[in-house]
């Protein structure tokens, strides 16, 4: 409602619009906050299948750096897939791969800044389970840090998501090149420590907040509105008893 109009009415009406502007700013800004912590991870397969052989997983880090760009991706390869079962497909030029205990990282020159980091690996054979989740940190050419590690859950929605691969059911003729039981058995590290990387927190100066901080803000805006809501009804009362 234009500030005009709402001048022109009485002055309870005057206030009510008050509050439905507060109120719009208020759940405006919220979006605007929310908005830059869409950047993610994100990994895709050719043949999304359980125990489907020499697959290509393509993996994007979209960019959310304005200084820099990334020089490095650090990979943890989920319960299954073994570093000696990866080899590099494709990846920006200059960048090579090196396998570490529970995965793998790849880097190189760093890219330019605002350009998301594609790269390809092919693994010889994928799990038999539903889903397979990779534990990421990307690393950017000023050292800035964003770990996309968190699990998913079904009570909330991961303000830092690792990437999860959705498999489909293994066909019926499909075996195991080799069985579990002659693989050595590895849980992938929960902190990325690898290359220093788990002494980097998951929001470093400049990131982008996270989803706690944006809900603070939405609860304080709402806080606020309630104050004012209160202050108009004292008004209204003191109005009355002058009456």
């Amino acid at each position: 409602m234009p500030l005009s109009s709402v001048q022109s009415l009485n002055p309870a009406a005057r206030e009510f619009g008050r509050i439905a502007v507060v109120g719009a700013l208020a759940l405006t800004s919220a979006f605007v906050l929310a908005h830059p912590a869409s950047a993610h991870t994100e990994v895709e397969a050719d043949t999304p299948r359980a125990l489907a052989r020499n697959v290509t997983l393509t993996f994007t880090s979209e960019a959310e750096s304005d200084t820099a760009g990334f020089a490095r991706v650090r990979v943890a390869l989920p319960k299954g897939i073994e570093p000696d079962d990866v080899t590099l497909a494709h990846a920006p030029k200059g960048w090579t791969l090196k396998t570490t205990s529970d995965g793998y990282t790849i880097g190189g020159p760093a890219l330019a800044t605002g350009a998301d980091a594609e790269h390809a690996i092919t693994v010889r054979q994928l799990p038999d389970v539903q889903e397979l989740v990779f534990k990421t940190v990307d690393t950017y050419g000023d050292g800035r840090v964003s770990r996309w590690i968190e699990l998913p859950t079904q009570e909330a929605e991961s303000d830092q998501p690792a990437p999860v691969l959705k498999l489909r059911p293994a066909t019926a003729d499909a075996q195991p090149l080799s069985p579990p039981s002659t693989r050595a058995s590895r849980t992938p590290s929960e902190g990325l420590s690898d290359g220093g990387d788990a002494s980097a927190s998951a929001h470093t100066e400049g990131e982008n907040p996270p989803g706690g901080l944006i809900a603070a803000g939405a609860a304080a805006a709402l806080l606020g509105l309630g104050a004012f809501a209160w202050r108009l009804n004292q008004r209204r009362a003191g109005r009355g008893g002058a009456r």
